[in-house]
């Protein structure tokens, strides 16, 4: 049985992050919620948007409050992993995407991998419109998200991880390690 309540597992677009999620979460019987995922159900739900894209292209205060429904949403699931970005990019700079004034996860988990196997997997991943990075973009984006995890952790008292994901086989198992608490 698991001693925690929430859970955030963290990492840019392409980290494998969801593929690691879904396979951990059987082996830990916990819950799962992706949270952007969850946003475009409540846009769906209120007809605002069908697809991730018309979302995101909604009104900035408009997405705002989607984006608090999801963590109200969140926070009334127990034992869940948190599937979401953290630190989100946008034409304008750097969105922090982890709601700290509404959920409080025990721990961070930040999934990395290369920059090359990150790269590689948005070329080969035909079901979602990726983020277009260079190896320069993508890096200052891992460095930026390490960054505001570890202060988002010192803000909430919990802890923070880094679990690299190059073979997720080997991923999952130390996943599953470190939520057996």
């Amino acid at each position: 049985m698991i001693s925690w309540n929430m859970v955030a597992v963290v990492g840019v677009p392409g980290v494998g992050k969801t593929s690691l999620c879904k396979s951990a979460v059987k082996s830990l019987g916990c819950n799962y919620i992706n949270y952007g995922d969850l946003m475009l159900e409540i846009a769906r739900d209120k007809n605002l948007a069908k697809t991730d894209k018309e979302m995101f292209t909604l009104d900035m205060e408009l997405q705002y409050n989607i984006w608090k429904e999801t963590a109200h949403k969140i926070n009334e699931t127990k034992h869940v992993l948190v599937d979401l970005h953290g630190l989100d990019q946008s034409p304008e700079g750097y969105l922090f995407s982890l709601p700290l004034e509404i959920i409080c996860p025990s721990t961070i988990i930040i999934i990395e991998a290369s920059p090359e196997n990150i790269l590689f997997r948005r070329r080969n991943d035909f079901l979602k419109d990726r983020i277009n990075d260079d190896f320069r973009s993508l890096t200052e984006h891992m460095k930026m998200l390490r960054i505001s995890m570890s202060i988002s952790s010192v803000i909430l008292g919990n802890t923070v991880y880094l679990l690299q994901n190059d073979e997720i086989n080997k991923s999952k198992k130390e996943l599953i390690k470190l939520l057996s608490f």
